[in-house]
């Protein structure tokens, strides 16, 4: 079974060589078509897909802007852009702009609630034990900044 073929002026690869090539899988190769992350392929006579070289360009996007924290919807938007002929690169700045303003929140939050964290924890190797329902070191707690809103998951 032939992966690659050649044409006068470009390669046309079948969707396990893009696969290989891209370190994307198959499934996943399929939703993005599906999804509308890629164009849909032309399709050989025995109904193969077939991707023209473009489609490692386009994966090599697709996994770099998900590497910079942007949802697939996002990105969906940014080759929208594209495609209706904008260049989305404003849309870039101004996203990326706005969570590195949520990223400096979220730090703050975080050191506030580190912070409150080692008082109570200096607090504590203070008193050595302390008798509550459960334990009395949590019941007697002062913290005000709780888990849930400095971005901490809570099991």
């Amino acid at each position: 079974m032939i992966s690659q073929m050649k044409t006068q002026d470009a390669s046309l690869y079948k969707i396990g060589e893009v696969s290989k090539r891209s370190g994307v899988g198959i499934e996943t190769l399929r939703f993005y078509e599906k999804s509308g992350l890629i164009d849909r392929p032309s399709r050989t006579a025995s109904g193969y897909r077939v991707y023209d070289g473009s489609i490692l360009e386009r994966l090599s996007f697709i996994k770099k802007a998900q590497m910079l924290g942007f949802s697939l919807d996002e990105i969906r938007e940014l080759i929208d852009h594209k495609r209706s002929g904008e260049n989305p690169c404003g849309h870039v700045r101004a996203k990326v702009k706005g969570r590195l303003q949520d990223l400096d929140e979220r730090i703050r939050q975080m050191m506030l609630y580190r912070d409150e964290l080692a008082a109570e924890l200096k607090q504590w190797e203070k008193m050595r034990e302390s008798e509550g329902h459960v334990c009395g070191l949590i019941e007697g707690s002062h913290i005000e900044h709780p888990a849930r809103t400095s971005g901490l998951k809570r099991n």
